[in-house]
């Protein structure tokens, strides 16, 4: 359990930092994160509270669904959302297209470790991954899944000002293989994963 706890949280911290990197890039965010920082502009609070809030309601669709959380979905559903409020107060917005590209593609990349991080430690999947899952349980293929819910936040983040654009892309692409990559370096050997790579936060 303590290498459990020790994976989980060093990955849900450096996944709150790459979130807060990706935002600051201003080359546009995962597709979640378009949402998150769309609603984040068209309310008072902040994107991280945001991150929070839209956690606690997808756990409520798990009611339905009859998933249980564990131990890293509770701390997923706060500790990223906290944690990226914190990077965005002390990282300060790219200012040149250098900048913006170190900071998009270190976010990406350090994204996909710390996917690899929390996920290996197995310790339940977060609010996005379990919501996923959970509807794929009932039949309908994770592929599909996955692109429609995807889509759809997407398309609403976008609406309500969220940023889309060459890091939204590089994104989608690019988290999936990289999650696996270091899903087979940090999964402990005696642990089952509880989910699969997702482009969720």
């Amino acid at each position: 359990m303590g290498r459990r706890l020790v994976l989980l949280f060093v990955g849900l911290l450096l996944f709150g930092i790459s979130l807060g990197m990706m935002v600051q890039a201003g080359l546009g965010v995962g597709p979640w994160d378009v949402l998150h920082q769309g609603l984040a502009l068209r309310t008072a609070w902040s994107f991280g509270t945001i991150v929070i809030v839209a956690s606690v309601a997808v756990l409520l669709l798990w009611i339905p669904l009859r998933e249980r959380p564990g131990i890293g979905t509770i701390a997923n559903a706060i500790v990223i959302g906290l944690v990226v409020d914190a990077t965005l107060q002390v990282l300060p917005p790219a200012t040149t297209t250098a900048s913006q590209w170190s900071l998009m593609v270190s976010g990406v990349v350090l994204n996909g470790l710390a996917t690899g991080l929390y996920i290996g430690a197995g310790l339940g999947p977060g609010p996005r991954d379990g919501l996923m899952t959970g509807l794929a349980a009932r039949g309908y293929p994770v592929s599909t899944v996955r692109t429609g819910i995807e889509l759809v936040v997407l398309a609403c983040g976008w609406l309500l000002g969220g940023t889309v654009g060459i890091g939204t892309v590089a994104f989608a692409l690019a988290i999936g293989p990289l999650a696996q990559l270091f899903l087979g370096w940090f999964t402990l050997a005696d642990l089952p994963t509880t989910a699969e790579p997702s482009a969720a936060s």
